[in-house]
């Protein structure tokens, strides 16, 4: 079984960013994925999945309705992008032995029960994993904060420049 390293923190605190840096780094050593915000007029209008190799998919967006579509807030999530994409990139990193990256087990991930599945089989793999985690009480979130091989790490405005040094520290324990 894998150590696993989990940050949370309130949406924008810069858990992404912790999480981009350490992986720029890394390089080949990691797999999975990120998201970031898709901008527009007006602002925010979604969320895309970017794997580490590159591939993308929209993960939720304002413009998504329809199909029993489920909804967070004012946002249709594509669940079947988070299995296309999200899955398949968690799925390789496990099988090449890379450094499994989350970002994030979030609202719209959990809509997804494959994505479910393959977060415990990461976390039960002998490799290491690096997650973003909603800092909001979830039960199932909650659940794999308790397990053993789990670290939690709040990311605040105070350490989140030191935290990609944590976390390269952490990995080579």
């Amino acid at each position: 079984m894998g150590r696993t390293l989990l940050l949370t923190g309130r949406p924008g605190i810069g858990k992404t960013t912790v999480v981009k840096t350490v992986v720029e780094t890394l390089g080949e050593g990691a797999g999975g994925f990120y998201t970031e915000e898709i901008r527009g007029p007006g602002g925010r209008q979604g969320f895309r999945l970017v794997t580490l190799d590159g591939q993308e998919a929209v993960m939720a967006h304002v413009n998504l309705r329809g199909q029993e579509r489920p909804r967070v807030t004012r946002y249709g999530v594509d669940v079947s992008a988070i299995e296309r994409v999200g899955v398949t990139a968690v799925r390789q990193a496990i099988a090449r032995g890379q450094l499994v990256v989350i970002d994030e087990i979030g609202k719209m991930e959990l809509f997804c029960g494959p994505f479910k599945d393959v977060v415990l089989k990461a976390m039960n793999s002998p490799h290491p994993m690096l997650a973003t985690v909603m800092a909001k009480p979830t039960p199932w979130v909650d659940s794999l904060k308790l397990m053993p091989h789990v670290m939690v790490w709040d990311v605040t405005v105070q350490n989140r420049d030191e935290m990609p040094s944590q976390v390269y520290r952490w990995l080579e324990r």
